[in-house]
């Protein structure tokens, strides 16, 4: 196992080194310059312009501009904004809000999404299993956007259950309806996913033989089957709980939320280029853990899976 999350963490190195190049790509080869940009229509001094281009190293090309950043990166500095603010600093002070609502929205995938997904395979072409997959595909037509304006009028505004706006109420009061919303598509997926694979376990044949056995339909279920079906579902929740985290920006703007998806969102519109790479590289680095950890539990979740 030893061997096996060593040469995970070496396959790791050039993923994180192509996204980061990506993403450091995309964001500073748009047209125009970011630091007239953050001045607005108000006439910078031409030596001022040459002292911040010299510190941000604007004018080196570009694979020099990625290689003096990455050089940083190893030390643990996510950069600079063109303020003069670490962006690890700004990471710090908004990550706490996105990881409560990341882990609420991924803890609605796990309970309600998971317990749906059973019901419905447990019930399979009954009414309940009909239930899921229409309610299921219904929200993963319609956009989160959409979704969230609505559960912020309804349950927020007409019903006053939850909170509409900030996070001033706390955990967990103020991340429920946020949470829910941020995780109605992943929750649909999990459910669809896990009746999916449930259905097809309880065709096995280890299944009719664990019945031929005698064992209790409850035993079967809970110790063989399902167990053997969590196994695509881990690796969908793994990988989820960074794409929560990266897809909070929308929620996090709807619900006015102060995590490090409204940071990126104002400082995509402000063009401060490196907070928006720095937050970038960090989520990158939560998406590369997460599936190592998903690699781990395979083994614990199926003994037939080794790593040597």
């Amino acid at each position: 196992m030893g061997r096996f999350i060593a040469r995970r963490l070496l396959h790791a190195i050039p993923v994180l080194l192509a996204t980061t190049f990506l993403i450091y790509a995309l964001v500073f080869v748009l047209p125009g310059d970011p630091i007239q940009g953050l001045a607005g229509d108000r006439p910078v001094p031409a030596s001022v312009l040459h002292e911040l281009h010299q510190r941000y190293h604007l004018d080196d090309p570009l694979v020099v501009q990625y290689a003096k950043y990455l050089r940083g990166l190893l030390t643990g500095d996510f950069g600079t904004t063109f303020r003069g603010q670490p962006v690890g600093d700004v990471i710090a002070d908004r990550w706490q809000v996105t990881v409560r609502l990341a882990l609420t929205a991924w803890l609605f995938e796990v309970v309600l999404g998971m317990a749906l997904g059973v019901w419905a395979g447990l019930n399979k072409g009954r009414w309940a299993d009909n239930i899921v997959l229409g309610a299921t595909t219904i929200v993963i037509a319609v956009p989160v956007y959409i979704v969230g304006y609505l559960a912020q009028l309804v349950l927020g505004v007409k019903l006053g259950w939850f909170p509409v706006s900030g996070a001033d109420a706390g955990w967990p009061t103020a991340y429920l309806l946020p949470g829910l919303v941020l995780a109605s598509f992943g929750l649909a997926y999990v459910a669809r996913l896990t009746r999916s694979s449930l259905v097809e376990n309880l065709r096995a044949d280890y299944v009719r033989t664990a019945d031929a056995k005698g064992l209790s339909r409850r035993r079967v279920i809970i110790r063989h089957t399902l167990r053997n079906s969590l196994i695509p579902v881990v690796t969908f929740l793994g990988v989820e709980l960074g794409s929560l985290m990266a897809g909070a920006i929308v929620t996090e703007y709807i619900f006015n939320l102060p995590g490090i998806g409204q940071q990126v969102f104002q400082s995509i519109q402000l063009r401060e280029g490196p907070t928006v790479v720095g937050i970038t590289t960090a989520l990158v680095l939560v998406f590369i853990l997460a599936n190592l950890v998903v690699d781990v539990l395979y083994g614990l979740l199926d003994p037939r899976i080794r790593h040597d």
